[in-house]
């Protein structure tokens, strides 16, 4: 599923994603879990603040973001 992220560059230029928006719906990022590098893809795994955990796929050279997983959804 794509995604539309906000991000925020930390010190050493990483961009970490703070917000994102699933079609009109806003999540904010209440906390980032985990991250980590495949060779094509950065993953982030974060809190909404829904109380739900997601997972994002930011493709660097595409500069495009997706949904890779969802897990306890408790939105509308």
């Amino acid at each position: 599923m794509e995604v539309r992220v906000e991000c925020h560059a930390g010190y050493r230029g990483e961009e970490t994603p703070r917000r994102f928006h699933l079609g009109a719906r806003r999540v904010e990022v209440a906390e980032v879990l985990d991250r980590w590098l495949v060779p094509d893809h950065r993953y982030f795994k974060v809190t909404g603040d829904d109380g739900a955990i997601y997972v994002l796929r930011h493709d660097e050279t595409a500069r495009s973001w997706d949904l890779t997983l969802l897990s306890g959804d408790r939105g509308p």
